[in-house]
């Protein structure tokens, strides 16, 4: 089964969190700090990635929490 990604995207003045596949928002926040640290604990405890997202509704970073498939070369 497929990890669910974690947003944190811009809600009518105010952050929320959303789970990939879910249609509505798991969380509101006041501030995109408090809607991040929410996003990121979740995303650690899932083993999932974070997007955090910009006022515009830009992906502006991306984390991931999960086992990486990337192996360095050498």
């Amino acid at each position: 089964m497929a990890k669910k990604s974690i947003h944190v995207v811009p809600n009518q003045g105010d952050w929320g969190v959303k789970i990939e596949g879910n249609g509505k928002l798991s969380k509101v926040f006041n501030t995109q700090e408090e809607a991040i640290n929410y996003g990121r604990d979740r995303a650690i405890n899932s083993s999932s990635e974070l997007f955090i997202h910009n006022r515009k509704g830009q992906i502006r970073e991306r984390n991931s929490y999960g086992d990486d498939l990337f192996l360095p070369r050498g």
